[in-house]
């Protein structure tokens, strides 16, 4: 009886070492979650002095700013994440409010000089990348504050594909094989990156109306933004990395001649067109060095 009891004891252990560990670590693991914030597309937004940060109302619209990166972190925790980081990607990238960012949150300030800019800090580490208050390319009609990184881009291509922030940030995470699957912005950044990277969840938190916009109220935004950052990560499965199939070929053009003669002289750039520069390279980091030293 006692050899038959020690028996059923040692493979009741073994089954229990066999199972435990995977599921207490698939229970341990919580999703790691890279939010880039820009302010463009932040819900109240209208007017570049409002994203400046000499503009008399700047510091409403930063606070604005941290509340929906803030909604975000929430609608990540609430669907499972242990690490997040928010990287300030407006301008200075000292924008966001640390005393009043979630504190369950990690803050990336200021440019480390790194060719990834807005998607500075990312890494394969994490699971899924979310962008906060982005815009519509250079050049879209009833878009807010449309723009592409620069006042001097009238247009970006990518492998033939024009390109605003979120399609090259995408770009940026992909080659990590990290999806984006969130987006949320005006309505052109939203229908812009729906054409790009297919069904990715987004909030439209304004419609452009020529240089106008209707908005939804902050609260709305950010309620909405919570909520459908909580649907896309519990869905994470359905998302893929943004791939493009080398080499990969940038064409940058101007709002004029003279820059583009400038950019021409960089090694391995291409001049394409009275105010366009090409270049075309396998390694993605030469891509975006190009585009670093472009701007």
């Amino acid at each position: 009886m006692k050899k038959v009891w020690i028996t059923t004891l040692i493979w009741g252990l073994v089954l229990f070492f066999s199972l435990t560990p995977t599921a207490s670590l698939s229970a341990s693991k919580g999703l790691k979650v890279f939010i880039s914030v820009d302010m463009e597309g932040i819900s109240g937004v209208i007017n570049w002095e409002e994203v400046s940060r000499n503009g008399q109302d700047y510091s409403l619209f930063r606070r604005l700013m941290t509340e929906e990166a803030n909604a975000a972190v929430e609608g990540a925790l609430a669907a499972g994440a242990t690490e997040i980081v928010v990287r300030d990607s407006h301008g200075s990238a000292r924008n966001i409010l640390p005393d009043l960012l979630h504190p369950q949150a990690m803050l990336i300030r200021d440019w480390g000089g790194s060719p990834l800019s807005m998607m500075e800090g990312l890494d394969e580490s994490f699971d899924a990348v979310i962008f906060i208050g982005y815009h519509a390319r250079a050049n879209t009609p009833d878009a807010t504050l449309d723009h592409t990184m620069t006042g001097a881009f009238y247009e970006v291509t990518l492998n033939g594909l024009p390109m605003p922030e979120a399609g090259i940030n995408a770009f940026i995470a992909g080659q990590f094989g990290v999806p984006v699957v969130l987006v949320a912005g005006d309505q052109a950044i939203c229908n812009q990156t729906k054409e790009l990277l297919g069904e990715v969840e987004t909030v439209a938190v304004k419609k452009g109306i020529g240089q106008a916009a209707l908005m939804l109220s902050p609260q709305k935004a950010r309620a909405l933004i919570k909520e459908k950052t909580t649907a896309a990560l519990k869905r994470l499965s359905d998302f893929k990395p943004y791939k493009l199939s080398p080499p990969y070929t940038m064409i940058i053009t101007y709002k004029d001649e003279e820059r583009a003669n400038e950019t021409a002289w960089l090694p391995g750039a291409k001049r394409v067109g009275p105010t366009s520069v090409s270049f075309t390279s396998s390694d993605f980091m030469d891509i975006l060095r190009f585009f670093l030293f472009a701007e």
